[in-house]
């Protein structure tokens, strides 16, 4: 029997939302292992003097518990 844990990340990208993701899946793969799935659950911009400063997902990251 399997235990999943499931975490939130933000990723941030001054390019793109998939760029953002990408940054995510990248950052998540370094530190953990047995990741079975990450769901982009919020899209969002934070703005800098009324222009898009960066992009940003918010991003729900399963992986297997390991005993």
């Amino acid at each position: 029997m399997s235990v999943v844990k499931i975490i939130t990340l933000v990723g941030e990208s001054p390019i793109s939302w998939e760029e953002a993701a990408k940054n995510v899946i990248a950052e998540a793969q370094k530190t953990l292992r047995g990741i079975t799935r990450i769901g982009i659950t919020e899209f969002d911009i934070r703005m800098k003097d009324e222009a898009v400063d960066v992009y940003r997902v918010r991003a729900e990251v399963s992986f297997r518990v390991e005993r």
